[in-house]
C-alpha cells in the first residue's frame, strides 16, 4: 500500500523552493498543499524551472488561507520551525502524515505553534544560525518519512 505524505506550504514567498519541493513530490509520491496568499504567480517561471518536467506528476491542491487548509483536511500535523525543541527524528510520522513548513522569511505563525507546541518539531543546525533553506527542510523530513515507513513503493534504479 502506497503511504501518502502531504508537504503543507503556508504562504511561500520564494518559486525557486516551491518548484524544488514540487519536484521532491514528484519523484516522491507526496500531495504539494499551497495555502495562500503565494509570493509569486504559480504560472511564474522561476517556479516552472525548478519542477522542470515533473508538473503533470503533481498532486497539487490550493488553499485560500490556513483556516481554509485545516477545514478541508484531516490527519496528523507536523509543524516545521527553528524555535521547536523536538527533533523531527524522535517523531514516528503515521501514514497520511501533513508535514507543515511557514513563509521563507517569517515562518509559521507564532499563534499556530503556541497551540500546537506538541506536534512542532525542527531540524538540528549550529546555534549561530537562522534557518536552513525551505526546500531543503521538506527533502530531508519527506525522506525521512520514507526511511521510517521502509518506503514499500520508491524503486531503487
Amino acid at each position: 500500500m502506497e503511504t501518502k505524505i502531504n508537504i503543507v506550504l503556508v504562504e511561500p514567498q520564494i518559486p525557486q523552493n516551491t518548484g524544488n519541493i514540487a519536484r521532491t513530490c514528484a519523484v516522491t509520491g507526496a500531495a504539494l498543499h499551497l495555502v495562500r496568499p503565494l509570493g509569486f504567480e504559480v504560472t511564474d517561471k522561476h517556479l516552472k524551472r525548478s519542477g522542470l518536467d515533473y508538473w503533470g506528476e503533481l498532486d497539487i491542491r490550493y488553499y485560500d488561507g490556513i483556516s481554509d487548509f485545516f477545514g478541508r483536511n484531516e490527519g496528523e500535523y507536523y509543524f516545521f520551525s527553528t524555535k521547536a525543541k523536538r527533533l523531527y527524528t524522535d517523531v514516528t510520522y503515521p501514514e497520511n502524515a501533513y508535514i507543515i513548513f511557514g513563509r521563507e522569511d517569517k515562518g509559521l505563525p507564532e499563534e499556530l505553534l503556541y497551540a500546537n507546541f506538541e506536534r512542532c518539531v525542527r531540524l538540528p543546525m549550529r546555534g549561530n544560525m537562522r534557518s536552513l533553506n525551505l526546500s531543503n527542510c521538506a527533502a530531508v523530513a519527506v525522506f525521512e518519512i520514507l526511511r521510517q515507513q521502509d518506503a514499500p513503493y520508491i524503486i531503487d534504479n
